[in-house]
């Protein structure tokens, strides 16, 4: 069998180390449309690590821990799952839909997402980084 020519190219878009596994995960891909302005889904977790990828638009994106952060087409994004509270994932561009693909290992017998209830969004609301001016 001989070598086959091709011109695909490679561009490394987001490297992890250290993230945890779910004993017994199974894997999900999801495409998700945030229509212009949409604020996105409340502030929930998930049972396991999520791997983003921006297809389309500007997202605004906040983890507990971390800044809110822009991210944009062709940008990679991740989060750790577990206890970690994903507050927000919000349309940008309040003229166009932003559209990216999340691969999500999910925990067995357990949902996906989970809301997290006021009473602790309060309790924790002092820790959040507020969102930067320019966002």
């Amino acid at each position: 069998m001989g070598t086959v020519a091709t011109n695909m190219t490679s561009d490394d878009l987001l490297k992890i180390d250290g993230f945890t596994l779910p004993a017994g995960a199974h894997a999900m891909i999801r495409l998700l449309e945030l229509p212009p302005g949409d604020p996105g889904i409340a502030p929930h977790r998930h049972s396991g690590p999520v791997f983003g990828y921006m297809v389309e638009g500007e997202m605004l994106f906040e983890v507990e821990g971390g800044a809110p952060y822009r991210i944009k087409a062709g940008e990679g994004f991740f989060e750790p799952g577990g206890d970690v509270i994903h507050y927000t994932a919000a349309n940008l561009l309040s003229d166009r839909t932003s559209r990216f693909v999340v691969v999500m290992l999910c925990a067995p017998d357990v949902e996906m997402i989970t809301m997290v209830a006021d009473d602790e969004l309060a309790a924790k609301a002092g820790s959040r980084i507020p969102v930067p001016a320019d966002l």
